[in-house]
């Protein structure tokens, strides 16, 4: 029955004229001229009994509205969705973090740190629709130029527990003059918890005997952040 139905969607799209069809309109204009649902259909490859890849992208998109928005979302929310299975539930997904990646990639390539501010720009996009708080290091040289960014761990909806010693042994390794620590706030509050403030005097501590200065500790909620150290 699935091979029926992808015969049948195949034939659909390969009824419309070459230039409508998301696949060849990439390769012969440019992904640049695709929309969102035309980008996402190439995704998809295939839809259901009666509609097409494409159609099924426009149900998407009419749900989620953004790929942020599909991007933050768990898997219960895309069940209604017909035809939708988890292989393709997975490439969104995939390619939505990719994206991702990539827009760090490039904000980070030699980027040098002036401000909180600039990580801020380059992280929130990324943990600000978490579900869990993530714990990050940016290490940074003696330019203050980014050297990597560094997951260091994962907590539950409300707590994170970072570990100093594995913190700066990632900033040894990488031969780091500094750091700037940045977790989220699943809740969205920024505001620093007596943990956050306790962690962070003994992380300052630690860097100081290690030659490794600890430049801030950020926290990022939706849209909004905060310095512990503040």
């Amino acid at each position: 029955m699935s091979e029926q139905i992808k015969t049948v969607n195949e034939k659909v799209i390969k009824n419309w004229p070459k230039d409508d069809r998301p696949r060849e309109k990439l390769l012969k204009h440019g992904e640049h001229t695709l929309s969102n649902a035309e980008l996402l259909a190439i995704l998809l490859r295939t839809g259901t009994k009666g509609a097409s890849a494409l159609d099924l992208s426009r149900k998407i998109l009419q749900k989620f509205k953004t790929f942020r928005d599909m991007g933050h979302t768990d898997s219960a929310q895309w069940k209604d969705l017909k035809g939708l299975g988890n292989a393709k539930l997975a490439q969104i997904r995939a390619a939505i973090e990719i994206g991702r990646r990539f827009g760090e990639e490039k904000l980070a390539e030699k980027m040098k740190v002036s401000s909180a501010q600039d990580i801020i720009d380059l992280l929130m996009p990324r943990m600000r629709d978490l579900k869990k708080e993530v714990f990050k290091v940016v290490l940074l040289n003696s330019q203050n130029q980014i050297i990597e960014i560094l997951e260091i761990t994962q907590g539950t909806v409300n707590q994170a527990a970072p570990i100093i010693r594995e913190i700066f042994q990632k900033a040894l390794q990488y031969f780091s003059a500094s750091i700037v620590c940045v977790h989220n706030h699943p809740s969205g509050n920024t505001q620093p918890s007596k943990e956050d403030r306790s962690f962070t005097q003994e992380l300052i501590k630690a860097g100081n005997i290690l030659q490794v200065k600890v430049l801030d500790h950020l926290i990022i909620g939706d849209g909004c952040w905060q310095s512990v150290l503040d």
